[in-house]
């Protein structure tokens, strides 16, 4: 079974960002980079999946020059090959959408997985957009997978309870906490994915609809404040949560 991951490098959640000088970008000095959590699910799952069934793992990622690490990592996971397009200009997700169906169409991959979001622009879309492109099912979210011969049957957690889905294949999957636990590259998975090619490819033309004006970052919180101690503390709180806060 061949399949599809492609993934995103982005900024550690737990790293403190900075904007450029220009106002309107990230500066990445000091940044420590990864490859997106919830993609780790996804390449994760690809491998379970090779391990028990054969075939191959192909992650791809869209970016610049520095983007070809989450591929790395990615191969050191244990990914068999890996497709770098290389642009340094923005993407937004239904560019990206596009450029990796530009890339899968007329290839032979049983399942495309792929996180249900990038915890930097936490859009959530590339997924469905890239199965319509390709005119193929989409399942999101999904925290359990069992593979037939040429279907699926997915778990998908909601807002609203669990789902149970069932899809014929090829197919488009996102993937969320819970499905599995991904596991760390080794000494020799890394070793051995600095000696794997990358194949790259040009992006081509494509329109991006996104156009940063200006970053900024949050506003800072005010300090708290101890207004009391047990149920003495709760009129005063009362008070100041109606009359300061204006939330009650």
């Amino acid at each position: 079974m061949n399949i599809a991951v492609p993934i995103k490098y982005v900024a550690d959640t737990e790293t403190i960002v900075k904007i450029g000088k220009d106002g309107k970008s990230l500066n990445k000095e000091g940044v420590t980079f990864v490859v997106n959590p919830y993609d780790e699910f996804a390449i994760e799952e690809a491998l379970k999946i090779k391990e028990a069934r054969g075939g191959e793992v192909t992650v791809i990622t869209i970016g610049d020059e520095d983007a070809s690490k989450a591929l790395r990592t990615g191969m050191a996971m244990g990914a068999d090959k890996a497709l770098h397009i290389k642009t340094a200009a923005i993407v937004d997700p239904s560019a990206a959408a596009k450029l990796l169906s530009d890339a899968l169409k007329g290839k032979n991959f049983d399942l495309i997985i792929l996180g249900m979001k990038a915890v930097d622009d936490d859009s959530g879309v590339v997924g469905p957009m890239l199965a319509e492109y390709l005119e193929l099912p989409c399942v999101t979210m999904i925290t359990k997978l069992d593979i037939q011969d040429s279907s699926a049957t997915a778990r998908r957690e909601t807002e609203n309870g669990t789902e149970v889905v069932e899809t014929s294949l090829p197919a488009v999957l996102t993937t969320q906490k819970g499905l599995n636990d991904p596991r760390y590259p080794s000494l020799k998975g890394i070793m051995a994915a600095k000696k794997k090619p990358i194949e790259e490819a040009a992006p081509g033309g494509f329109v991006s609809g996104l156009d940063v004006l200006e970053m900024n970052l949050p506003p800072s919180r005010p300090q708290g404040r101890i207004v009391g101690e047990g149920v003495e503390a709760v009129p005063e709180l009362a008070r100041l949560l109606k009359e300061e806060a204006k939330v009650i």
